[in-house]
């Protein structure tokens, strides 16, 4: 039996860092800014950094290595990209039984290009993750575990993302979820309809304004529509002042330590794997916004979204942070 099985991309990640990329204002962008280089000219790079990513195996490799006996189901291509998240999952621990393969594309790759000053812009080849299909997951070699984690199902396999959370209530087993932008853009109904069937909802503030219809601002309203239509917990990350969650009786909120960081990818990723593996555990919400809030942090101070990932007893060089609680 597998404490935990994680769906969702699985990509091969490539960060680019140059002092060459400069960031220019530009009214052609929604943010205004655009890194740009010069054109028709060789551009030199300071670091190069191959590693694995996705929120499906990023959250995998969190659970494996919190001492969880872990399984990651997805497809990858049939190609060099494909073989090392492969390996790199088998060395963290992850079970990889449940990983198909596909001739019909490539694994997915991201390549995260990074300015001076840590301005950066991802360039994304979708691929293999986003084409799983239901005849891709062994659904009778999964029914006995005892929680699922959703990470964003995006493309044909967000056509899967109601099947597994049906699948998992009819088996009595537990599931977390931190949608994706197509749950929460065309399948917004969907994930609607499927919250009392979710333990543990993952958003940041700007997710679950749209789904509850309360701006972000107003928590105290915003959590008393989640706790109507959420029976677990509702947890909401609040960027920079930290995240609250809401059990239905109290809110719990705290703050993030004060600290520099390289990099932020899978800081997410990182942040709801393990606040989930501390409820699995049941260590309670305090504990798990806690250990959270530290495997998301240690995670930034490395380049790559799996490099910093604490394993089980490590708490970084951080202080816990202070949690504070206050009823409905």
């Amino acid at each position: 039996m597998f404490d935990v099985i994680t769906f969702g991309s699985a990509t091969r990640d490539i960060f680019v860092r140059s002092k060459e990329i400069k960031v220019i204002n530009s009214p052609e962008f929604i943010t205004g800014k655009a890194l740009a280089v010069e054109a028709g000219s060789k551009v030199y790079i300071d670091d190069l950094v191959f590693a694995t990513g996705g929120g499906g195996t990023n959250c995998a490799a969190t659970f494996a290595l919190q001492g969880l006996k872990t399984a990651y189901v997805g497809l990858i291509g049939n190609d060099v990209g494909g073989l090392e998240v492969f390996r790199e999952l088998s060395d963290l621990g992850v079970k990889g039984n449940f990983i198909k393969t596909t001739d019909k594309v490539k694994t997915p790759y991201s390549i995260i290009l990074s300015s001076p000053g840590n301005e950066r812009s991802i360039l994304v080849y979708e691929g293999a993750s986003h084409l799983l299909a239901k005849e891709d997951i062994p659904w009778n070699e999964i029914k006995q575990a005892k929680w699922f984690y959703l990470s964003g199902l995006s493309g044909e396999s967000s056509k899967v993302f109601e099947p597994i959370i049906n699948f998992a209530a009819a088996n009595k087993i537990k599931v977390a979820v931190n949608p994706g932008h197509d749950q929460l853009t065309k399948d917004l109904l969907v994930l609607k309809n499927l919250l009392s069937k979710i333990d543990i909802l993952l958003v940041n503030q700007e997710e679950a304004s749209l789904i509850a219809g309360v701006d972000f601002k107003n928590e105290t309203e915003l959590f008393s529509k989640f706790d109507g239509i959420v029976p677990g917990l509702a947890v909401m990350s609040r960027g920079k002042e930290g995240v609250a969650v809401s059990d239905g009786k109290n809110i719990y909120r705290a703050g993030i330590p004060s600290s520099a960081y390289v990099d932020r990818t899978g800081s997410g990723d990182a942040f709801g794997s393990g606040f989930v593996s501390a409820i699995m555990r049941g260590e309670g919400i305090e504990k798990a916004i806690q250990l959270g809030t530290a495997n998301a942090t240690s995670t930034i101070q490395q380049i790559g979204a799996k490099n910093g990932l604490l394993k089980k007893g490590e708490w970084g060089s951080w202080e816990k942070v202070q949690v504070e609680i206050t009823g409905l």
